[in-house]
Parts: C-alpha cells; structure tokens; sequence
C-alpha cells in the first residue's frame, strides 16, 4: 500500500503540489536572504580590521624636513652659462630657498623664490636678476604695473611698484627693483615693505659687484 502525503495541521490536509513547491521556494529564499546579511555584517567587520590595523599599527613620526635647496650650487651653472655673477640671497635664520632657476625668453632671468622658515610668518619674496635689462622690464613680470614711487635702500635708489589687487597679480603686493649694470633686479612678492628692504639691504654688495662686472 502506497504511503499517504502527511497532513499539514495548518491545512487540516496534505499539500499539493503547487504549495509544497511555494514552501520549499519561500524557504530557499529566506535562507539566501540570511547568507547575503550574514556576508554583508562578515564584510563589514573585514573592512573595520583593515581600517583598525592601517591606524593603529602603521608607524607614524614626525614629518621628515625637506632638504634644503642648495642656491649657490644652480647659480654656479648660472654663472656659467652667463658668464657674469648672478644674486645669490643670504637665507640666514629667517629665509628658506623654495625655488631657483634660469627662465628663458625674450630676457633671461635668474629668479630664486625666497619664504620665511617659520611657520608664523607668511608671505614670499621672489628674487629675479634680468638679464641685459632695464626698469621697462619689470611691468612684464607685474602685469602691466608700473612704478609709483622711488625708495633709497643701500645707497641705491629703487623704483617701487603696489599691485593694486593681489588677485590679479599672482598673489603680489609689493615689488622693488633697481639697475645692476647690464642687468635689472626685481624683488617682487607679498612681504612688507619694511621686509622687503632688509631683504633688499643684505643684496648691494652683491649688486654692486654686479654693476662693476657689466
């Protein structure tokens, strides 16, 4: 004798067909349902361990200083290559060197971008000795500013120039320049005047031997 479907208490009777093949898919189902919440919280926690792990055990100190740029030795293939002495800036306790190159053109120039060292002092100083130049230069390198006012710093008179609008003018506030010989020399950035002086200052002995090597 052939065994009876069971009865299902709910039912008061055996399922068909259709509704054992409807339970067995909402079963299936479900326990998908659970292995994909499962993997998602198992996921969850991986990430978290790597997280934990690159905070936690990667070593960590303080930033390692920049080396500082050696001015002296890019002016000396300078100075070579132009063969005439070229500003090299006295950096002392206050400057650091972030730049200095040789620009090409229509006039060449030597250009060192000076800041301060410290980091609550703000501002930069560029440098710039045009070569084979004089003062209807330095508008190029301003924007079209021209000078205002003229200022004696070490004995030799320097054109001043004020940006009106530092936005405009690649963040510049304030420039000097003066004629070395042959050559202009532009100090430009945004310093205070009063800085820019000292700055201007540390230079006549430089530029003076500038003007008797022309």
């Amino acid at each position: 004798m052939s065994k009876q479907p069971p009865i299902i208490a709910e039912l008061g009777r055996p399922e068909t067909p259709d509704e054992t093949a409807a339970r067995k898919a909402a079963s299936s189902k479900a326990y998908r349902s659970s292995q994909t919440f499962r993997n998602l919280i198992a996921a969850l926690l991986v990430t978290v361990a790597v997280v934990a792990v690159i905070i936690f055990a990667v070593p960590r100190g303080e930033p390692v200083e920049r080396k500082p740029l050696d001015v002296a030795a890019v002016a000396e293939g300078v100075e070579s290559s132009m063969e005439r002495p070229v500003l090299i800036p006295e950096l002392g306790t206050f400057w650091r060197a972030n730049n200095a190159e040789m620009q090409g053109g229509a006039t060449v120039v030597w250009e060192v971008t000076l800041a301060p060292k410290s980091d609550t002092e703000r501002g930069f100083v560029k440098v710039a000795q045009a070569f084979d130049a004089d003062a209807s230069w330095a508008p190029q390198r301003l924007n079209g500013i021209a000078p205002t006012d003229t200022v004696r710093i070490g004995g030799l008179d320097w054109d001043v120039y004020k940006p009106g609008s530092a936005e405009s003018n690649a963040n510049v506030t304030y420039a000097i320049g003066t004629q070395a010989g042959d050559d202009y020399i532009l100090l430009y950035g945004a310093r205070s005047a009063d800085s820019t002086a000292e700055l201007a200052e540390s230079l006549i002995p430089q530029i003076r031997d500038i003007s008797e090597a022309s």
